[in-house]
C-alpha cells in the first residue's frame, strides 16, 4: 500500500500478478474451457420474423395524411384517431394469456417437408432431445426442480365451472401446459415499434422450418384475437339484430299470407264485417312491414359496423424459412468468459493483495 497517496500502487499490483501467474493462468484457462464447452454445446436455433403494420379500415384520407406528417416529425397519432382502436403496445398482453397459448401449443408442424401431423406440444412431449448442455443445468442447477417435480402430488381434479354461454368461467392447465407455456414465453416475442408505426413478431426453434410455421401460426393467431376482441361489441350487436329480424320476417310473411288468403277467399267484398276485417289485415300487415323493413336497414347498418371495426393489418415482411442460426454466437459467448476469467483473476490477485497487505499493517501495529 503507498501510503503516501492512501491508494494501490500499480507497479507492485503487476509485480503481484506476476507472483501468482499460475492462478491466473488457472482461472483463464478454466473459464476458456468452461465458454468452450458452453459455446460448442448450446443447440442452434433459428428466428423467423414477421413484420406488419395494424391499420382500420376506418382510417379516411385527411387522417391518414394527418398521421403521415405526423410520422415525420416522430409524432405518432394513429392511436388519436380512433379511440376504440386497440394499441400495438398491447398486443404482448395477447400473446400472454393462456386462451392464446393453448391454441399456439396446437399448432400442427412440419418436421420433414412433407409430413404434418403432429402439433408443437407434442414434438416437445415425444420427440424433443435435449443436448449436453440443457441435461447439465437440467441436473444441476434445476435439481431441485426436478425432485420436487418428482415428489409432487397430481393436482386436485376441479370442475369445470360455466357460465350461461357454456363457456368455462376459470381457466385450468396442468403442470405440464405450465412448463410448456414457460417454453412458449422465451421463444415468442411481440414488439411494438410505436415510432414507426409497426408490429415485430418472433419465434425461435431449433430447426428453422419449424420456426416459420410457429411464427407464422402465432402472427394468424394473434391477429385473429385482437379481430375478435375489436369486433365483439359489434358482432353481439349484429346477432341481436338477425335475431329479431328473422323473427320480424317470419311474422310479416304469416300475415302477408293471411291477408292474401283473405282476399282470396272474399274477392267480391259486400258484409261490412268482412271489410272491417280486411281493414284490420292491411292495418297489421303495414304495421309489420314498417317494422320488417326498418329491420332490414339496421342489419345491414350492423353489418356494415362489423366491417367497419375490423382491423386491417398491413404485411410489410412475411414470415420466411430463416437460412442463418440466430443462436449461439459462438465468438460472443467465448470471449464473455474469457473476459469474466480475467476479471476474476485479477480480482483474486487484488484481493489476496489487499489481504496481505492488511496482514502485515496490522502485525506492524501489534
Amino acid at each position: 500500500m503507498n501510503k503516501n497517496n492512501n491508494g494501490i500502487n500499480l507497479i507492485y499490483f503487476f509485480k503481484a500478478v506476476a507472483d501468482k501467474k499460475l492462478s491466473v493462468f488457472f482461472l483463464l484457462t478454466v473459464f476458456f474451457l468452461l465458454g468452450l464447452f458452453i459455446a460448442l454445446s448450446s443447440k442452434k436455433m433459428y428466428t423467423a420474423n414477421s413484420l406488419f403494420i395494424p391499420q382500420t379500415t376506418q382510417q379516411n384520407g385527411q387522417g391518414a395524411s394527418l398521421g403521415g406528417l405526423a410520422s415525420l416529425a416522430g409524432i405518432n397519432i394513429g392511436s388519436m384517431s380512433n379511440s376504440n382502436d386497440i394499441s400495438p403496445s398491447l398486443y404482448p398482453q395477447f400473446i400472454s394469456s393462456i386462451k392464446f397459448k393453448k391454441k399456439l401449443a396446437g399448432t400442427k408442424i412440419n418436421l420433414d417437408g412433407q409430413s404434418n401431423d403432429i402439433t408443437y406440444a407434442e414434438y416437445y412431449e415425444k420427440l424433443y432431445q435435449p443436448n449436453i448442455l440443457e441435461l447439465f443445468f437440467k441436473y444441476t442447477i434445476g435439481l431441485p426442480g426436478e425432485i420436487i417435480k418428482f415428489l409432487r402430488s397430481a393436482p386436485p381434479v376441479i370442475k369445470n365451472e360455466t357460465n350461461s354461454a357454456g363457456e368455462n368461467i376459470f381457466e385450468h392447465i396442468s403442470y405440464e401446459e405450465f412448463e410448456l407455456f414457460a417454453r412458449i414465453d422465451g421463444q415468442l416475442s411481440v414488439v411494438s415499434m410505436e415510432k414507426e408505426g409497426v408490429v415485430q413478431l418472433s419465434f425461435v426453434m431449433p430447426d428453422p422450418l419449424m420456426a416459420a410455421q410457429m411464427a407464422q401460426s402465432a402472427e394468424s393467431l394473434l391477429q385473429t384475437e385482437i379481430i375478435e376482441y375489436k369486433i365483439k361489441n359489434a358482432s353481439e350487436q349484429l346477432k341481436f339484430t338477425e335475431a329479431q329480424y328473422e323473427a320480424k320476417k317470419a311474422e310479416f310473411n304469416e300475415v302477408q299470407s293471411r291477408l292474401a288468403g283473405f282476399k282470396d277467399r272474399n274477392q267480391n267484398i259486400i258484409s261490412a264485417s268482412l271489410l272491417n276485417q280486411q281493414d284490420r289485415l292491411e292495418a297489421e300487415y303495414d304495421f309489420s312491414f314498417s317494422i320488417y323493413t326498418e329491420l332490414a336497414k339496421q342489419l345491414e347498418q350492423a353489418k356494415l359496423q362489423v366491417s367497419k371495426d375490423t382491423p386491417v393489418f398491413s404485411i410489410i415482411q412475411k414470415v420466411s424459412i430463416p437460412i442463418q442460426k440466430s443462436s449461439p454466437n459462438r465468438p460472443k459467448i467465448l470471449f464473455i468468459f474469457i473476459l469474466v476469467g480475467l476479471i476474476s483473476a485479477l480480482g483474486y490477485v487484488a484481493l489476496s493483495w489487499i489481504i496481505l497487505n492488511l496482514k502485515r499493517d496490522w502485525q506492524n501495529i501489534g
